[in-house]
């Protein structure tokens, strides 16, 4: 079970922080390690002991959100993304425990005590789009699950659902740890309708304040929204040591380097592309005789799934989930579940999985993702924006993502009604 990736320590990753969390008498605590477990992502042999140890996901990220069109949380605060475990190398596991992927993480928090850890995530972790219980449920469902020290096992006298109160108080603690709006400020950073930057200058001033290392920043249309602060960590994510890391991966997060954007949440007109009904070569949809179909209409019924990107209708999904340019749409069938609906193609119910949109005929209608709407616009955890690696020639069937990584292209799917 040794890491993929071995980094040699660094004088500014040495820099440790310790969380120190104020935490309620649980039915049972976490295991306590040694001060001298290992580091993650920094093991040259396996470890055996995974409850002291975050293994395969050894590098910790804390993710921020700077949502501007909608404005989310304060206008002099950036929001909580999530904690997300990765392998030390870019890639990672997503939604590791289908049994734990809880959907009542509101009611779990509560009685576990944490009201006043609700209140602050109702300000600072809440989405562009959709309520914050399904946002948390999916922070968890896809990344608390494949955190490997917060397994149940790791706790004594296990007490059912304990290791998500852990989650989202170590996550929090560790986001107030990282003002990043005064990170920046502090350097003469501000939100600006007019003024650009240097993502140069950006990135000295947030590596400033991370042991030196350097941070993510992730833009779109030039403008910043996103930032991942890395962590390696000895010790149990629950009550462990998180020693700032730099990116493991190549993606360079999509910023030019000079004319970097900072939108004020008030007015900045931040927004991401917004669904057209221009469309070039768009496929043939085989509900509408023919004809190109439009972006109208609610997720309802029976459609197709358009997909748009520069402004313009390049092609559709098809029944697997995947999507290319030439060729006819699925159709799909889109039916209310909770405070979102399903879908389901001739393949199957869809879900994302492993980071990809896929629709399949072993995913159950249990399993199946509870999707939400922006518009006419497929909506996820980051907003109405999905990935892809390139814009497939011809039949070429591409991969969909639901979250940037290395994938250089940004996409839209929109809904249009049979």
């Amino acid at each position: 079970m040794a890491s993929s990736s071995i980094r040699s320590l660094t004088a500014g990753s040495l820099a440790v922080l310790l969380l120190g969390l104020a935490q309620p008498v649980l039915g049972g605590d976490p295991k306590t390690c040694a001060s001298t477990t290992e580091l993650s992502c920094h093991n040259t042999t396996a470890v055996a002991d995974l409850c002291c140890f975050n293994y395969p996901g050894g590098s910790l990220l804390q993710t921020q959100f700077w949502d501007t069109d909608p404005a989310v949380g304060p206008d002099d605060s950036w929001t909580i993304h999530g904690l997300w475990p990765d392998h030390c190398d870019g890639t990672y596991d997503a939604t590791c425990d289908s049994k734990r992927a809880y959907t009542n993480i509101t009611d779990i928090l509560k009685a576990f005590g944490d009201d006043d850890l609700l209140t602050y995530m109702e300000t600072y972790w809440l989405p562009n789009d959709g309520t914050g219980e399904t946002f948390w449920e999916h922070e968890w469902g896809k990344h608390g699950t494949c955190i490997s020290t917060l397994e149940p096992s790791c706790f004594a006298s296990y007490q059912p659902t304990e290791e998500v109160h852990y989650f989202f108080n170590t996550t929090v603690s560790l986001f107030k740890t990282l003002p990043t709006y005064k990170f920046l400020s502090d350097a003469g950073i501000t939100p600006s309708s007019s003024k650009t930057y240097a993502l140069s200058d950006i990135q000295a001033a947030l590596s400033k304040n991370h042991g030196g290392e350097k941070v993510y920043v992730g833009c779109t249309d030039d403008a910043i929204e996103q930032v991942y602060y890395y962590y390696n960590t000895y010790g149990s994510v629950a009550t462990g040591q998180f020693v700032p890391a730099s990116p493991d991966n190549s993606d360079d997060g999509g910023c030019p380097s000079t004319g970097v954007k900072y939108l004020p949440k008030s007015g900045g007109g931040g927004s991401s592309p917004t669904s057209t009904t221009t469309t070039t070569s768009s496929p043939t949809s085989t509900t509408s005789g023919g004809s190109s179909p439009t972006a109208t209409g609610t997720f309802s019924g029976k459609g197709t799934l358009n997909v748009a990107t520069g402004g313009s209708t390049k092609g559709c999904l098809i029944s697997s989930g995947k999507w290319y340019t030439t060729g006819t749409c699925a159709t799909f069938t889109a039916a209310s579940s909770g405070s979102g609906f399903t879908l389901q193609s001739s393949k199957g119910y869809c879900t994302v999985s492993g980071g990809s949109l896929t629709c399949a005929a072993d995913t159950s209608s249990s399993d199946a993702n509870v999707f939400a709407a922006d518009g006419a616009n497929l909506a996820n955890a980051d907003g109405n924006d999905w990935y892809a690696d390139s814009v497939p020639s011809g039949s070429t069937q591409g991969t969909v993502y639901s979250e940037q990584g290395s994938h250089g292209t940004t996409l839209q799917i929109q809904w249009a009604s049979a």
